[in-house]
């Protein structure tokens, strides 16, 4: 950590030595249940029932995975929480980013008020059961739609994105487009978003783990099982039992299938969250760049 030619003094290196120590054991706390979850889905379901898996597979088996797979319920709730996700998605990022760049704007009429209104909503809203009876009203319950509308602007996210465009857009750059005779909306799609990469690669992480967690409006708004994400499905799974003694019938005795079912619970835990595990490490790269200079500048 030290700088070339500056020699460390001793209380640097307490200093950084303790920092180490403590990243390490954060490091461990959020690892080990990961990697527990994972041995768990793959080791022999008597061996978890007796609490013998640590950090490795015990008795190695894919019959957890292989019944998960086997269940229609989880590939048809894959394809709703892929679809939620992509299409929810791309509407945050549209309705953020506009929201985001007129605020941005000095020129932009009533700009304090309206970052005032968006701003109340953080702290203020009218509660499940006025928010159930306004998407009633709308006829969006039981639809596509009230899983990718809903919630579909974060006013956190947007101020955020509202600073990264003050900080990293010049106005002088948009006062030559104007010149050039660009309206708003071209500089907003030929300027202001090809340079918005890393906070846009951000918002795209933010509000697609969200999207893929969501499992509370699937519960609220739909009606229909055909419409249920995969987290729906999963904490039926986790909670009500329900798929793990379908997946187990015919095995035999009630021990055996409850054996069985450890293995269904932690198997489709790792189905669930490989998925959007694995966008991250593609994404992260922006993340020092992008969140920190939307939160902190300005």
């Amino acid at each position: 950590m030290g700088t070339v030619g500056i020699k460390e003094t001793a209380g640097e290196r307490i200093f950084y030595g303790i920092i180490i120590f403590l990243l390490v054991i954060a490091c461990v706390v959020v690892l080990y249940p990961l990697i527990h979850v994972v041995s768990v889905s793959f080791s022999n379901p008597y061996a978890v029932m007796a609490n013998e898996v640590g950090l490795l597979p015990k008795g190695f088996t894919l019959e957890g995975y292989r019944r998960v797979f086997q269940n229609p319920d989880i590939w048809r709730s894959y394809r709703n929480t892929i679809a939620y996700t992509v299409v929810g998605t791309f509407i945050n990022i549209v309705l953020t980013s506009a929201g985001a760049y007129a605020l941005s704007r000095r020129d932009f009429y009533g700009r304090k008020v309206w970052t005032f209104y968006f701003t109340f909503t953080m702290f203020f809203g009218g509660g499940l059961i006025p928010t159930y009876l306004l998407i009633q009203k709308l006829k969006l319950v039981d639809t596509f739609w009230v899983m990718v509308i809903l919630g579909a602007v974060s006013t956190w996210n947007m101020i955020i994105m509202r600073t990264f465009f003050q900080s990293n857009i010049p106005i002088s750059l948009q006062e030559a487009a104007i010149i050039d005779g660009a309206n708003d909306l071209k500089i907003f799609i030929t300027i202001v978003i090809p340079l918005s990469t890393p906070i846009l690669a951000v918002m795209v992480l933010f509000y697609g783990v969200g999207h893929w967690n969501a499992f509370f409006n699937a519960l609220i708004y739909l009606n229909d099982r055909g419409k249920y994400p995969l987290q729906l499905i999963l904490r039926e799974i986790l909670l009500q039992n329900l798929l793990n003694a379908r997946m187990a019938e015919g095995l035999g005795s009630a021990a055996e299938q409850e054996f069985i079912g450890e293995s269904i619970r932690y198997a489709s835990i790792v189905v669930a969250t490989l998925p959007i595990m694995m966008v991250y490490p593609f994404l992260q790269k922006y993340f020092v760049k992008g969140i920190l200079i939307g939160a902190i500048k300005g």
